[in-house]
């Protein structure tokens, strides 16, 4: 972590000003990263970090996302309240968490059955009701919860899967990061009457990769 520091001391209120000077503004947002205990979503060993803003190693070579970067990527889906979400990638369930804090509810996959039980265990602790875990291959997406209004996924691959472009609503928000893996653009599309249009590279960043039958191969 940075500089080594792990500080006992550190809160939610410090990962707040954290993600504020990285350009995050939605008050919404920043509330909810405050209300929500990070902490509570990292492994036990590591939760002396949990308040940096950095990424946190977990099981099967995947990473939690640093949190202002899931803030950048929440933040673009712009977000009121009513809005049915898919997330790509549970992890731990932090930022699962911070979409349902913003949405009306979310469905969220991953491909490890073990990191959606932890995270089904994390999210049960702090009451947060409104999520409907899975295991499966997230680049299928869940036909069967769809249309979304907003998508996020959270692994990378060079384009966006067909599967997700189809289960999002017209008008809807989808952000991915576009590349290899270790090297991206998190890219802001649009789904409009012709498909998926890209609005905006909401930031640079490194992602694992999506996996799948849409995405790498195994």
């Amino acid at each position: 972590m940075r500089g080594g520091r792990h500080d006992h001391g550190a809160s939610p209120d410090d990962l707040v000003r954290e993600v504020r000077a990285a350009g995050v503004r939605d008050p919404r947002l920043l509330e909810a990263i405050r209300a929500t205990p990070r902490a509570a979503f990292v492994p036990e060993d590591l939760v002396a970090a949990a308040y940096e803003d950095e990424p946190i190693p977990i099981a099967h070579g995947q990473v939690t996302t640093q949190p202002s970067l899931s803030a950048r990527v929440i933040e673009g889906l712009a977000l009121t309240g009513g809005e049915h979400v898919l997330e790509i990638g549970t992890g731990l369930g932090f930022q699962t968490a911070l979409l349902a804090r913003l949405a009306a509810d979310v469905v969220s996959i991953d491909r490890w059955p073990d990191l959606v039980r932890q995270a089904r265990s994390n999210l049960a602790r702090q009451g947060i009701g409104n999520v409907e875990l899975l295991t499966g291959d997230g680049s299928r997406g869940v036909p069967a919860r769809a249309p979304y209004d907003a998508i996020v996924v959270s692994a990378a691959f060079p384009e966006v899967p067909p599967p997700l472009a189809g289960q999002l609503r017209p008008g809807g928000r989808l952000v991915q990061p576009i590349g290899p893996g270790g090297h991206e653009e998190v890219v802001l599309f649009e789904r409009t009457a012709t498909g998926l249009e890209p609005r905006q590279v909401l930031t640079l960043a490194r992602y694992v990769r999506l996996y799948g039958e849409y995405g790498f191969q195994p």
